[in-house]
């Protein structure tokens, strides 16, 4: 797993063989991000990434300007795994949680100018997401989720994009 830009850009971390989490590929990454620039700017936005899995959108948001990113993720050596990365960095605007991520969102009374979601693509609450996630959103905020081929969110009331990577979908919905 690497870093694509900003200041860590080229930093790389060793994911463990047995690690259950399936990283966002370096090629959808850096295309979804060549988008987001369009949509925020990172310099002091506060961000939530949701299902961190190995940390790497968490990473990447830090290296290009957040002043503050909260990471939440269930897997105890996935938290272990983005907690070592951010020590190794010295990186301190980062807050990894080790939390189911729909308990987070029902206690979370923060919101945030970027949001981005990994779930499991079988997750069954998959569909709900948006729903659920988007009263987190600042106004003129920007939620992404990554998801499969088998879901279309072309119809909810707040999206307004969708992109495709190799197997990689992303949607996106703004809140205004």
């Amino acid at each position: 797993m690497r870093v694509i830009t900003g200041k860590y850009k080229g930093r790389s971390f060793e994911i463990p063989h047995n690690f259950k989490a399936r990283p966002t590929t370096d090629f959808a990454k850096e295309n979804l991000f060549n988008v987001l620039r369009q949509y925020i700017d990172f310099d002091d936005s506060v961000a939530l990434d949701l299902f961190s899995g190995t940390g790497s959108i968490s990473l990447e948001l830090l290296s290009r300007g957040c002043s503050k990113v909260i990471s939440v993720e269930m897997d105890k050596d996935h938290h272990k795994f983005i907690t070592t990365c951010l020590q190794k960095l010295n990186e301190s605007n980062c807050m990894p949680i080790r939390t189911d991520v729909f308990k987070f969102v029902k206690t979370c009374r923060q919101q945030f100018d970027f949001i981005f979601a990994d779930p499991p693509y079988q997750l069954k609450e998959l569909v709900s997401l948006p729903d659920l996630i988007l009263p987190l959103v600042k106004d003129d905020g920007l939620f992404v989720l990554e998801h499969g081929k088998d879901h279309q969110f072309h119809e909810h009331p707040n999206f307004v994009e969708h992109r495709v990577y190799g197997s990689v979908n992303f949607s996106f919905f703004q809140k205004s």
